[in-house]
């Protein structure tokens, strides 16, 4: 398992729902996890690393020695956005190196399924709130430069078409099938 980068047609799709946790999705729940810390991340997407259905990993504080802080989402659902916008540095690991402000609610509660498919529920302020809507952006194909103000996205031009280059000589390389082409 690897996170895919920018522009990866699986950071597009659009991911099923879960209709049974199973011994396949722990397991990629926890690879997920361990990838997301060696990657030094906050959250990824089972999208991230080319799997189609909604689940998401997220560790607020980033440490993977507070495995207390670990949220494992299934279906996740944001069900109220509140407390106004707030426009702040956000990266990606799909896109390494590339930080760029993007408005955000406050303060999110959302609903979702942990991996005994039990239902819970958080509200989440600020960076929490944050993460949760840019993970959940991802089961839905939407990244973060579609949320992007014109200047943020004019700055991002170079690093984008950079990650489009190496894309298609990765493609060449054949360490990336020659059909997969990706979707802006």
């Amino acid at each position: 398992m690897k996170i895919v980068r920018y522009p990866h047609p699986a950071l597009r799709v659009k991911a099923r729902p879960v209709t049974a946790i199973d011994a396949d999705i722990q397991k990629a729940a926890g690879e997920m996890l361990e990838l997301m810390y060696k990657s030094e991340g906050l959250g990824l997407a089972a999208p991230q690393v080319t799997l189609d259905y909604q689940m998401i990993v997220m560790n607020f504080m980033g440490e993977a020695d507070r495995p207390d802080q670990e949220v494992v989402a299934i279906n996740p659902v944001i069900l109220e956005s509140k407390g106004g916008t707030v426009n702040d540095r956000e990266g990606c690991l799909s896109f390494p190196g590339l930080y760029q402000n993007v408005r955000r609610a406050k303060t999110v509660h959302v609903a979702a399924y942990n991996l005994k498919g039990e239902k819970f529920e958080m509200v989440c302020h600020d960076l929490a709130a944050r993460v949760w809507q840019h993970e959940i952006d991802h089961l839905q194909g939407t990244l973060f430069i579609d949320k992007m103000g014109s200047l943020g996205l004019s700055r991002s031009q170079r690093d984008l078409e950079k990650f489009v280059a190496d894309f298609e000589k990765d493609k060449k390389k054949g360490d990336l099938p020659p059909d997969l082409e990706p979707k802006m």
